[in-house]
């Protein structure tokens, strides 16, 4: 191999290893050095590797820096899937979120969608202790229309407005709250296993 494509496989490789750290070290040892595999095996042409070879294999991966977020993305996705837990798939998101467009709009839905979930929740819980403010309200607003509104309790309540739900809002906000918040990890974990499979790495 020439020296001088030694030297450009090295540079790109520890640029990219430089931004792995948040990896378990095995698995970082494990990337690079199958991506080093990777490079020699599209560099190499007709039974000899090139300078050209290495410059078009190294090109076809991409910037080293952002290759080395999706593989960290990749890997938040992946252990999101297994632990299922909220806080574990908005890290994943937020990272899969600064490399693309979908991801930001998928990390959007998840959040709106847990904030509702959240939201429902602290209704149900907070009605029996304000039950003549909590819940769900309608009134009219300044232009003459409708306006809905979920109240927490603090406050007085609208004096033109009423309540829509009463005391059902407790097990409508409990039952809601949890199917909302099931549906917005799947919904988020069913985008991530698309993204991936789409965006099969080298390995």
């Amino acid at each position: 191999m020439p020296v001088d494509a030694q030297q450009r496989i090295d540079a790109y490789l520890n640029r990219l290893r430089g931004r792995l750290r948040g990896l378990d070290a095995e698995n970082a040892r494990e990337i690079v050095e199958e991506l080093r595999s990777h490079i020699l095996d599209r560099a190499t042409q007709g039974g000899e590797m090139t300078l050209a070879g290495v410059d078009a294999a190294l090109a076809s991966l991409g910037n080293p820096e952002q290759l080395a977020g999706e593989y960290m993305a990749d890997d938040l996705l992946k252990r999101a899937e297994v632990s299922r837990l909220p806080w574990r798939i908005l890290e994943s998101l937020f990272r899969w979120g600064s490399l693309s467009v979908a991801g930001f709009f998928v990390l959007l839905s998840a959040v709106l969608g847990y904030f509702l979930g959240v939201v429902f929740i602290l209704v149900a819980a907070i009605k029996p202790f304000h039950p003549q403010t909590a819940g769900f309200w309608v009134y009219p607003d300044s232009t003459g229309g409708t306006t809905y509104s979920v109240r927490m309790g603090f406050g007085g309540a609208p004096a033109s407005g009423h309540e829509l739900l009463g005391w059902w809002i407790v097990p409508i906000g409990l039952v809601g709250s949890c199917a909302l918040l099931m549906l917005t990890t799947n919904f988020a974990l069913w985008c991530a296993r698309q993204y991936r499979r789409s965006r099969a790495l080298p390995r």
